[in-house]
């Protein structure tokens, strides 16, 4: 089970953490994904690091903006994103995959949380 928070409001320009706590399987044996979906578009890959946490990965539309770490001891994935634009408006979802791959690709399977609103206000 994956449980995300710290979605919310925020003004163009802010900054938000998301969190990630995972349960019930193997974490850090599992590499993780962060994906967005914003209101009538596809979910889409927004970043993914690997199950020891010492390679990460970023779509290029959040490339210097996003970070993305995670704490094997807490079984928790972070989402740290700055200079939040509008576009990033979205519910954020992460997910667990057993490779990097099946992490950051939304059609491969894995573990999903229930997604977390982030709103970026002009």
């Amino acid at each position: 089970q994956l449980v995300e928070s710290g979605g919310d409001l925020v003004q163009s320009g802010g900054s938000l953490r998301l969190s990630c706590v995972a349960s019930g399987f193997a974490f850090n044996k599992y590499a993780m994904g962060w994906f967005r979906q914003a209101p009538g578009k596809e979910r889409e890959f927004v970043a993914g690091i690997i199950h020891s946490g010492k390679s990460s990965i970023y779509a290029d539309s959040v490339k210097g903006r996003f970070t993305i770490s995670r704490d094997n001891t807490k079984n928790t994935a972070t989402l740290q994103m700055s200079s939040l634009k509008p576009e990033d408006t979205a519910v954020y979802y992460c997910k667990g995959g057993t490779t990097l791959h099946t992490a950051i690709t939304d059609s491969e399977p894995g573990y999903w949380g229930q997604g977390t609103q982030v709103t970026v206000s002009s």
